[in-house]
């Protein structure tokens, strides 16, 4: 039987201005956002029954990867079972977009497998989740309003980024709670000279979340602190975290940086910017780059 495979990039924000909250109940947002290499891997398929296989977390029927490939099913009108295959490296709840990333290939994959056009997959999208538009497409790009308001960027210049989550994770409805609690707060800019030279272009880059993550975890704060100190350089958190991430020159300068960490992490990872959101592999590829 036919089947697609592809990888799905992690999302990390650059930067993150939070506004008030609209009457609508959302939050508007300006970020700067960066498809990056750390990647989890679907295989989608025809089947003699619907199977959902995870490996790494939890299967449910409402994962957003199952939920996507669902939605192009329904929408070129089949009741063809499928299996899907997931392969997680994304840290789940931390601030990646792990699970946006995992709908966006899904709709793609699905979208091949089922004949779907691609052009009627940033219309299903949104209806999964406002940042899967953004992982539809991928790479650099300013989102605005819930994030589903896309400006795409040129990729300019190299760098790489050492990423450690620390052993808890945070809901995001909450840090935002937490944030409108301390008055909204601006998280703290990252100096231009700390910045690669492709992104000195868009300072200041802050997280506006990054306080209102450490009001409910100081645990985060606490990672951060020490993390700067053995690195050298700022730490900044990932949209409502509690992943926190370094730039260096290259992925050895990471790897050096994430062998320097205090223990106890939930997770960590090397990554470099990647111009797109996912990516078709072969079926028989065995793990992401």
């Amino acid at each position: 039987m036919p089947e697609q495979a592809a990888e799905a990039f992690a999302k990390v924000n650059l930067g993150l201005v939070v506004s008030s909250r609209g009457s609508d109940g959302y939050h508007p947002l300006i970020s700067l956002a960066q498809s990056v290499s750390l990647a989890d891997r679907l295989v989608l398929g025809f089947s003699d029954n619907d199977e959902f296989e995870v490996d790494g977390m939890d299967a449910s029927d409402d994962n957003l990867a199952w939920r996507a490939a669902e939605a192009v099913r329904a929408e070129v009108g089949s009741s063809q079972p499928i299996v899907l295959r997931l392969d997680k490296n994304i840290p789940v709840a931390a601030g990646l977009g792990g699970g946006s990333a995992d709908a966006a290939a899904g709709l793609a994959i699905a979208a091949g497998l089922f004949g779907l056009p691609a052009d009627r997959l940033p219309e299903l999208a949104l209806g999964l989740g406002a940042d899967v538009p953004f992982c539809l497409s991928g790479g650099l790009a300013v989102l605005e309003g819930r994030g589903e308001r896309i400006s795409r960027r040129p990729l300019v210049g190299t760098y790489a980024i050492a990423i450690v989550v620390p052993d808890l994770e945070l809901s995001t409805p909450a840090v935002y709670g937490s944030w409108d609690e301390l008055g909204e707060p601006e998280g703290d800019p990252v100096p231009t000279s700390h910045l690669p030279p492709a992104l000195r272009d868009y300072s200041p880059l802050r997280n506006d979340l990054q306080p209102a993550a450490e009001a409910l975890a100081p645990e985060v704060a606490d990672w951060r602190v020490e993390l700067s100190a053995r690195w050298g350089r700022p730490v900044v958190m990932s949209g409502s975290g509690p992943a926190l991430y370094g730039f260096f020159l290259d992925e050895a300068e990471a790897g050096d940086a994430i062998s320097d960490r205090p223990a106890g992490a939930r997770a960590v990872a090397v990554a470099v910017p990647v111009p797109r959101g996912w990516r078709e592999v072969p079926v028989t590829l065995a793990d992401p780059e």
